[in-house]
């Protein structure tokens, strides 16, 4: 038999047109010969809906679109994934459609609550397999976390299984790929049973979904790889119990995740409608690759880079960045913020008498640039996208209302050291950035001969500090113990903690580890703990 696999990347809440999507790819499979199409978990109102499942009208809107589109449906059966009222109970289910009819649902027993899974906020669990006939081959489905357990697994098998469909809605990580490998692998070696794995792509908010759908064949073998980050349809045969099918290879992680922001920028502008991006333009490797990702997401026309140098801004950051303006073919400003910033200064000449320059004027520079961009922002409608790393963020090297002022932050979850990987990977496919501006020591130049490293550890050893206290729970001790220095250790985790403040108030970002500044994180603002 042949299978369709619809990666889709569909409009949350748009029902009506989700339905139309479905329905069109049913079409498409259905010219190919696929007698089965299988979408993605909640495919019908996109993923993840969060508080819009409290709404009755939602749910009963989800309900609607359902039986409006199961009518449509003839000459190939459809999985759908939906919410699912049921005995005043609220599901995770997908269905069977056929032949104009609903002919079967299946409600997921496993909810994931971690990380930044809220599924028991929402739903019950179910506790029965779903299996039905198919060209003679008895098919189970499962949805996403199932499979991360032997139960559902072990239940469908019994139910008399041949062949695992599971929608999947799996948020990405640069290392989230080889995980599912390894979990699918670990059920299809308990159970015997193939499964092939139907994936979303694209971005809503800060999750990203990485497409990648799959099959493990009952020997652990991989029958069908699809590509990572695109919208199509998979094709796959399923014959005498093996799946095959186009296997393409899976990208390199600098590949990977700089394909993942892009598609992060494009889906969040173009979802919500924003006419085009702004970026403050510094001539710094941080929002060099902010624009290279920019120009790449939405085209050269629709970004407008400004510079706004001051009297510490480098003669060599002005010329880097007329260089990227050239090479990219944007709209470029320069925008001088000495007489702003000398504005302010007399304006709080008076408060400040008796006071020696600090980072308060370094901030105000800042904040003249937030404002700046703010303005053009309101008064042409583009958003403007911020420049901060992941390690900015963890050790508070940002300015609230200043170069934190924007709609979203692309490399929020981008480590520096990746900055500096993902901005030789872009060169490598054709050059954008100047290498000067990847191979001089990054500053934020907003006081005299200021460099980032004066006050921090190194960027490898900073990074790895954050990821271990972060993204592993490791505590102080333990990463000291694993040969990292004390001062530097106990002044990485005392920034990190005591800047959760400005953490709380920064723009929504693209998740690209295991663990970002957003939902997975929920550190408190007010505490005496201090990890030892």
């Amino acid at each position: 038999m042949k299978i369709a696999i619809a990666q889709l990347n569909p409009m949350l809440g748009d029902l009506a047109g989700n339905v139309e999507t479905i329905l069109q790819y049913a079409e498409r499979a259905k010219a190919v010969g696929a007698t089965l199409l299988v979408t993605p978990e909640l495919a019908l109102c996109g993923y993840p809906p969060e508080d819009l499942l409290f709404r009755r009208d939602f749910r009963v809107a989800c309900a609607a679109a359902l039986a409006e589109m199961a009518p449509r449906v003839s000459g190939i059966k459809i999985i759908v994934g939906h919410p699912q009222v049921k005995n005043g109970k609220l599901y995770n289910a997908a269905s069977l459609i056929e032949e104009g009819r609903v002919a079967g649902t299946y409600l997921k027993q496993r909810l994931p609550n971690y990380q930044v899974f809220d599924e028991k906020r929402y739903f019950d669990t179910g506790d029965q397999p779903f299996v039905f006939e198919h060209e003679g081959v008895k098919i189970a489905v499962l949805i996403c976390e199932d499979v991360w357990y032997a139960e559902p697994v072990a239940a469908a098998k019994a139910a008399g299984a041949q062949l695992i469909v599971v929608p999947n809605a799996s948020p990405y990580d640069f290392k989230k790929l080889e995980t599912r490998y390894d979990v699918v692998r670990a059920r299809v070696q308990e159970s015997g049973v193939p499964i092939l794995y139907a994936h979303w792509t694209g971005g809503q908010d800060e999750l990203l979904f990485d497409g990648a759908s799959f099959g493990i064949n009952a020997d652990g073998a991989v029958g069908y790889q699809e590509r990572e980050f695109e919208e199509t349809l998979g094709l796959v045969e399923f014959n005498k119990g093996v799946i095959s099918g186009a296997v393409y290879a899976a990208l390199s992680v600098e590949a990977s995740v700089y394909r993942a922001l892009v598609v992060a920028l494009r889906d969040y502008v173009n979802k919500n409608g924003f006419p085009g991006v702004l970026l403050g333009l510094s001539g710094g490797v941080d929002s060099a690759l902010t624009l290279a990702i920019a120009v790449d997401a939405l085209g050269r026309e629709r970004v407008h880079a400004v510079m706004m140098p001051s009297e510490f801004t480098a003669q060599i950051s002005l010329d880097d960045s007329r260089e990227m303006m050239q090479i990219q073919g944007i709209r470029y400003s320069e925008i001088g913020v000495t007489p702003m910033f000398e504005a302010f200064k007399t304006s709080l000449a008076g408060e400040f008498e008796g006071t020696k320059p600090d980072t308060t004027e370094e901030n105000i520079q800042a904040r003249v640039r937030g404002t700046l961009l703010m303005a053009l922002s309101n008064k042409f409608g583009a958003m403007v996208v911020t420049t901060g790393n992941k390690s900015e963020m963890a050790v508070g090297y940002s300015t609230l209302y200043g170069d934190m002022a924007g709609g979203f932050a692309i490399l929020k979850d981008v480590s520096k050291t990746l900055v500096y990987k993902l901005c030789t990977y872009r060169n490598s496919v054709s050059r954008v950035i100047p290498e000067r501006v990847i191979t001089r020591p990054p500053s934020a130049e907003l006081r005299p001969d200021q460099k980032d490293q004066d006050s921090l550890p190194p960027y490898d050893t900073l990074d790895q500090i954050v990821e271990l206290f972060m993204e592993q729970d490791r505590s102080p001790s333990e990463i000291v113990g694993m040969g990292f220095l004390d001062a530097d250790v106990t002044r990485v985790t005392r920034l990190l903690r005591i800047n959760e403040y400005k953490r709380r108030q920064s723009p929504v970002g693209a998740k690209i580890t295991r663990r970002g500044f957003g939902k997975d994180w929920r550190y408190p603002i007010t505490s005496k703990y201090v990890a030892k």
